[in-house]
Order: structure tokens, then sequence, then C-alpha cells
């Protein structure tokens, strides 16, 4: 009797549907999970399912497990955890994170899972990617004791930057976002808050993530001389201006990017499984579930993700549940 399943595809951009799909015999090596959760990761999620992804893009932006080609049909996304149901002895029964789209069931190799520590609910699992993230972010800034630190955008990315950095001895924290119901979020991860009028300058770092031109500009504003903003926003097919004139070459400063696709330069002794174990074990903080704002069935997905990118529904990340259904 063949093994079947569900999942969520962008077919036309801005438009989705759930499909029927026939999942394969797992093979030596490979494992069968049933999704317990999954996360939406609405910058990136929504630009897909918008069809902004730049065509000299496709390549780079192809998820690990994703089917289709952009601008769509699609099967897109990479926060998903589950049980495995088939596979080997040191996996079977474990709760896995895996970075997979939105699928009721699937069959991957084993080497593709990682095991979710005691210490981390399944449900708060789903944001390991984008700590991920944020880990090798914190590995390309390389903060010091003592910093002062800006992070302009309280989006996904945004937050889980704040929430690590909230950890460093001595340094001075600020999340900078337009939108004042942030300071919440803020105050949970036990960082500082500011609109970006009010935002404290002189800052050695600011970490960028808020994906507008007028955020970026303000991350130059709040640097003090020869200080650094890391560039984690990705703009898609938008074209953006910068204020590189005035004092910004009197002042020596420096954007630098950071793309969670490398491991950090200052990090190449470790692998993308190292970091992602480190993600998972550092999200045994209860303070990471400020992240998680909103929560919808799978079957809601096609209804869902309209409302994600026209920003009707103002999430940071909205957690997906499964039936077990497939």
């Amino acid at each position: 009797m063949k093994r079947t399943a569900r999942a969520f595809w962008t077919g036309p951009p801005g438009h989705g549907e759930i499909r029927d799909v026939v999942l394969p015999d797992p093979a030596e090596g490979e494992v069968v999970v049933r999704s317990l959760w999954s996360g939406v990761s609405r910058g990136t999620e929504t630009l897909v399912f918008r069809g902004g992804v730049p065509e000299s893009q496709h390549a780079t932006m192809r998820a690990p497990f994703q089917e289709g080609d952009f601008p769509g049909p699609v099967k897109y996304g990479y926060l998903s955890v589950g049980v495995v149901e088939e596979g080997p002895d040191a996996l079977a029964g474990r709760t896995v994170f895996c970075l997979y789209p939105h699928q009721t069931r699937y069959v991957v190799p084993a080497s593709a899972v990682t095991p979710v520590p005691e210490s981390v609910p399944a449900g708060r699992a789903v944001l390991a990617g984008t700590v991920e993230t944020a880990v090798n972010a914190l590995w390309d800034a390389a903060p010091l004791v003592g910093d002062r630190i800006a992070v302009v955008g309280g989006g996904m990315v945004g937050c889980s930057v704040a929430a690590l950095l909230a950890r460093f001895p001595g340094v001075r924290v600020q999340l900078v976002d337009a939108d004042p119901a942030r300071a919440k979020t803020a105050e949970a991860l036990g960082v500082g808050f500011a609109l970006p009028p009010d935002a404290l300058g002189d800052c050695d770092l600011v970490v960028h993530a808020s994906a507008t031109e007028q955020g970026l500009a303000r991350a130059l504003e709040l640097l003090t001389a020869e200080g650094t903003v890391l560039e984690l926003s990705w703009y898609g097919d938008r074209k953006v201006s910068l204020p590189l004139g005035e004092a910004f070459h009197s002042r020596r400063l420096v954007i630098r990017s950071s793309q969670v696709g490398t491991v950090s330069p200052a990090r190449a002794n470790r692998s993308y499984a190292d970091r992602l174990a480190l993600a998972l074990d550092l999200l045994a903080d209860p303070a990471l579930d400020a992240l998680v704002t909103g929560e919808s069935d799978f079957e809601e997905l096609p209804q869902l993700l309209p409302r994600l990118a026209s920003g009707e529904i103002p999430a940071l990340c909205h957690r997906v549940r499964y039936a077990d259904i497939g």
C-alpha cells in the first residue's frame, strides 16, 4: 500500500494550494518523518509567495528540499519539526528538525534531520532555522564585551539576533522598530526598545534586518566612528538607495553583508550541522517563545499565506499545526 502525504505549493504568484503526494519507500539510511509543526518564515516565504525572487537568484534561493522552480509552481519552506516513524534505531521515535517545506509526512536522508534536545519543546523548535541565521550573523559580527549595539528591524531574524545578544555580558542592546507593539517582544527577550527617531546612537555595531532602505539609512546614522552595520536584510527584486555621501567616508563606516547560506568564515572549522545543533541548544530558553506570534492548521495555509504576505497578519513566526493525517 502506497504511503501518501499532503503538501503546500505556491502556484501562480500570490496563490497557493494543497496537493496530495505519494511518498517513496524509505531506502537504507533514510527516515520517514511525520510532521508535528512547521514555521512560516514571513520575510522570505512571503517574498517567494508573491513571486519576488529575482531571476539571477533562482539557484541561490533554492531551499534544500524544494520542488519546482521560481516563480512557481514551487514547494518551498525550511522550518519543519516532526517525529521519525521509520529509520535507524538511533532516530526512531525521536523528535527532529529538518529544512523541509510544509508537508504532512516526508522521506529524507537520516543525515538531513537533527534531533531536538529534550529541553526544547517541539513547537519552539520551528525557530531553529532562524536562530541558526542569528548565530551565523553574530559569528560574522563578532561583538565584544561592553559593545553598544542596535538591532534595526524587529522581525523574526532581528528579534532572534537581539535575543542572543541579550546573553552577552556588559552590552547595551536596543531593538529598534517602527511598530510600537514590538516593545512587548523586546521586553520578553530582555533587551531595550526604541522607535527609530528615539534610538540610542554611538553604536559600535548595528545589525540591520528591517528590509527597508529607511531602516538601513537609520542604521548608518546610529553608528559611532568606524562602526559597522551588519546587513541581514534580503531585498529580493527591490532596488535600495543609500546615503553614502556626507560623513560616510570621513567616519570610516562599514557595511558588511551576512547570509546563512555560507558558514561564517570566522568559524570555518564548523559545519552546517554544528551550527544547527547549536541553534537548537540555544532554543532551551523559554524567552524565545515570544517569537511565535500565531498558529494555524496546515489545511489553512492557502488562505493564510495571502494574509501574511499583505501584512494583514503582522506575524513574526507563524506556526503551523499538523493533525495525524496523510
